[in-house]
């Protein structure tokens, strides 16, 4: 036998809302318990996907994998593959499931992964080709969408400095579709400090601005670079366009006044890697 039958079951019924190893990843929804057990949720096939193959070849970690019977039945093959990796299956009920889940439509699997932040000084470091920085920015979808575009482009990192939201926010996790576990991912409270570290690095540092003198494709993408968004709302604050080195903008040839986050870290971050001959892998 293969499948939902086949793996090791903590018990014979589905777990409940209210059984305990339920209660204890429910409260991962909220960060200070994810900051507290250095934990968090990836929910969906895709996320599960990433993190147990994060597992597997990166050195993460999945503590359990919770599945309802429906989904499992749909995602046979991660239940194989968390058995591979070790990792502990436990069937749960619709409505542990909709407890688990910040969305309105639970796809029915969440795994308990450990953080993937990592220390700067292990991902700004001499070698590093592109990189993204994230400052102040408050959405998370829009964090994780960017982490996406970041993966996407074959970004060796991404830096979240500042006030920015919490990576593993289940929104930010949600938005970037696996991609959170593949790029190295550090944060940086001190946005200086987070220049610094990619100049030291050996990155030309370029912030987006809707005003800058300089447009993108006046740009020449010769060096390792660390592009620089900041909030949504308000761009980039002045000190830190003081800091990096070249503010750039993206030309509008239309009549719309700006472009949104996501949408001009896409612009940027592909326009620099294709002009560098960057590949993915």
């Amino acid at each position: 036998m293969t499948g939902y039958s086949a793996l090791p079951q903590p018990g014979a019924d589905p777990f409940t809302e209210r059984t305990p190893r339920v209660v204890a990843a429910r409260k991962l929804t909220r960060r200070a318990e994810r900051e507290k057990t250095r934990r968090f949720l990836a929910e969906g096939a895709n996320a599960v996907e990433a993190a147990l193959a994060h597992a597997l070849e990166d050195g993460g970690k999945v503590y359990e994998l919770f599945v309802t019977e429906r989904a499992a039945a749909q995602h046979e093959r991660l239940l194989v593959t968390a058995h591979e990796a070790g990792v502990p299956v436990s069937p749960i009920t619709d409505r542990a499931a909709d407890g688990l889940s910040e969305t309105v439509t639970p796809q029915g699997i969440v795994a308990v992964c450990s953080l993937v932040d990592r220390p700067q000084e292990t991902v700004l470091k001499p070698g590093a080709k592109l990189v993204v920085v994230l400052v102040d920015v408050a959405d998370p979808g829009n964090a994780g969408t960017v982490i996406r575009v970041a993966d996407a482009a074959g970004a060796d990192a991404v830096v979240l400095a500042g006030d920015s939201v919490d990576p593993h926010n289940g929104k930010c996790v949600r938005a970037a579709a696996g991609s959170l576990f593949h790029p190295a991912i550090t944060r940086i409270r001190d946005v200086d400090a987070a220049l610094k570290a990619c100049s030291a690095a050996g990155l030309r540092t370029f912030g987006a601005h809707g005003y800058a003198d300089t447009e993108l494709d006046q740009v020449d993408f010769d060096q390792p670079t660390a592009w620089v968004f900041g909030n949504e709302a308000h761009g980039l604050p002045g000190e830190v366009l003081d800091a990096v080195d070249l503010a750039v903008k993206i030309p509008m040839y239309g009549r719309a006044e700006s472009l949104n986050l996501a949408t001009a870290a896409a612009i940027c971050v592909y326009t620099n890697a294709m002009a560098s001959g960057r590949t993915t892998t």
